[in-house]
């Protein structure tokens, strides 16, 4: 049975992640808009990839269920690839959450009921989960493990309590980091493995968004101010991708790897300090 490379977010760095683990294998691209998915099908198919375009609505358990069969009828689900997701800068906090939180947990769960033995998923989260203050364990627990339909009911989330997109976009991707500790037992169960890469800022199209957007002048300071004192590219994400998703991997999962240029460091440590 041919193997199947879910790519969920037709983005660069889940495009980089893709064509490092997919060779030989059936790739199935799927995106919100059908243009974007089938621009990158195109381009992987001219590279020598097996790959195919459809769309999915992550925000839908219809859509995402749908996709969970379309993947099944093309082989066996050995990989998936999540880099769907919104920006603080163009999206709402309740967008914010539909999409990067109950979106990622939706994804996970239905993923986790097809993915084959010994096969492997990665999600793209962000290094802003890694700069929220820290959580009670009993919100930390919240985020993890309470039923995707059920998130949005969570006192936490509470539109009145989170006003703000960025502090929004913090929550969901330190949520989505959460989420996928947990289900990573319950892929085990499978006998696949599960993990999280949270990039720093890396060139991609939304990047540019934010970079000239209302918190551009915060993001040339991380810039500035981290070991790497530049931003990173979507193939340097893609080579964490692979080692997770590759045999070389194989003790790793349920991990969330920082790759953030040494921003985050800075935030906690040095001259990007709250108040320095």
């Amino acid at each position: 049975m041919p193997e199947v490379i879910v790519v969920i977010g037709a983005g660069a760095i889940g495009q980089a992640i893709a064509r490092r683990v997919s060779a030989g294998k059936r790739v199935l691209l799927a995106d919100l808009q059908r243009d974007n998915a089938e621009s990158v099908a195109r381009v992987m198919r001219e590279a020598g990839f097996a790959a195919r375009a459809t769309t999915v609505d992550v925000t839908s358990r219809a859509s995402v269920e749908d996709l969970a069969e379309q993947a099944a009828a093309l082989g066996s689900v050995t990989g998936v690839i999540h880099s769907a997701g919104v920006s603080p800068s163009n999206a709402s906090p309740a967008t914010i959450f539909k999409v990067d939180l109950y979106g990622t947990a939706l994804v996970l769960e239905i993923f986790g009921q097809v993915i084959a033995r010994g096969g492997s998923g990665v999600v793209v989260s962000s290094q802003a989960g890694h700069r929220l203050d820290a959580l009670t364990s009993e919100q930390a627990r919240a985020l993890a493990t309470t039923p995707a339909d059920e998130l949005s009911g969570l006192p936490m989330l509470d539109a009145e309590r989170v006003t703000d997109s960025l502090l929004a976009y913090q929550i969901a991707k330190r949520g989505s980091s959460l989420r996928v500790q947990a289900e990573a037992v319950r892929w085990a169960r499978r006998g696949a493995r599960l993990n999280a890469i949270s990039p720093g800022i890396v060139v991609t199209p939304l990047s540019e968004k934010e970079l000239s957007g209302p918190h551009s002048e915060g993001y040339q300071r991380m810039i500035k101010a981290c070991a790497a004192g530049r931003a990173g590219t979507p193939d340097e994400i893609g080579a964490v991708g692979a080692l997770l998703m590759g045999p070389e991997g194989g003790f790793i999962s349920g991990s969330d790897f920082l790759v953030d240029g040494g921003v985050t460091a800075a935030y906690w440590h040095g001259d990007l300090r709250p108040g320095g």
